[in-house]
C-alpha cells in the first residue's frame, strides 16, 4: 500500500512537471559536475538554474524558497567573482582544506544561518498555521542554512564545501518530494552522488596542487 502510494504520487508530480523546471534541473546538475571539476563553469550555469527556480517559486508561492534561491544567485556571483579576481596584489585561490578554527567559524555561521533563517520564514508565514505547525519551515531553515555555507566554502575554494553539499542534498531529497517538485527530488539525489564524487576529487586536487 505505501509503495502504490508512493508510485501513485510520482507518477502525479511528474506529469505536473514543467518544462521549466526541468530546464532548471538540468542547468543545476551542469554546475555542480562543473564543480567536481573545479571549473568556473560552475557558477554562470548554476546562476541561471537559481534564477529559473525564483521564478518557478514565485508563482508556485513558495516564497521561502524564492528567497532561498535568490541568496544562492548572490554566493554564486560572488563565488563566479572570487574564482576569477585578479591583479598585482591577489593570489589564485587554490583547493584548501580549513583550519580549526576556520571550521569552527564555519559550524557557528551555519547556526546564526539557521535562526535567521527561521525567523524570517516565521515572520512571513506565521499566519500559516498549516506550515508552520509541520516540520517543513525547521527542515527548510536548516538545509538552507547548510548550502549557504557550503556555496561560501566553495567560492574560497574549500574542501569542506562537499560534506555540507552530501549533508544537504540527502535532507532535500525527500523535502522536495513532499513538496511536489519530484524532479527537483530527483536532481538532488543525482546532486548526492556528485557531492560525493566532488568530495573525493577535490581531495585529489589538493593533494596534487592542480587546481
Amino acid at each position: 500500500m505505501i509503495l502504490l502510494s508512493f508510485f501513485e504520487i510520482f507518477y502525479q508530480n511528474v506529469h505536473e512537471t514543467t518544462l521549466l523546471e526541468i530546464i532548471a534541473v538540468i542547468f543545476g546538475l551542469l554546475s555542480v559536475w562543473y564543480a567536481k571539476k573545479a571549473n568556473i563553469l560552475v557558477y554562470p550555469t548554476g546562476i541561471i538554474s537559481v534564477l529559473i527556480y525564483v521564478y518557478i517559486c514565485f508563482f508556485a508561492m513558495l516564497y521561502a524558497d524564492m528567497g532561498i534561491n535568490f541568496f544562492y544567485f548572490v554566493m554564486s556571483v560572488y563565488g563566479w567573482y572570487n574564482w576569477t579576481r585578479t591583479g598585482p596584489k591577489r593570489k589564485v585561490i587554490r583547493i584548501s582544506w580549513n583550519t580549526p578554527t576556520q571550521q569552527w567559524v564555519a559550524i557557528a555561521a551555519t547556526v546564526v544561518a539557521y535562526f535567521v533563517i527561521f525567523g524570517l520564514i516565521w515572520t512571513f508565514k506565521r499566519d500559516d498555521a498549516a506550515y508552520i505547525n509541520s516540520y517543513i519551515p525547521y527542515v527548510d531553515s536548516f538545509t538552507t542554512s547548510i548550502f549557504l555555507i557550503g556555496m561560501l566554502l566553495m567560492a574560497r575554494k574549500k574542501v569542506e564545501n562537499w560534506i555540507y553539499w552530501i549533508i544537504g542534498n540527502i535532507i532535500s531529497i525527500p523535502l522536495y518530494f513532499v513538496k511536489g517538485l519530484v524532479f527537483t527530488s530527483f536532481q538532488y539525489s543525482v546532486f548526492l552522488v556528485l557531492a560525493i564524487m566532488g568530495y573525493v576529487e577535490w581531495r585529489r586536487f589538493y593533494r596534487e596542487g592542480t587546481a
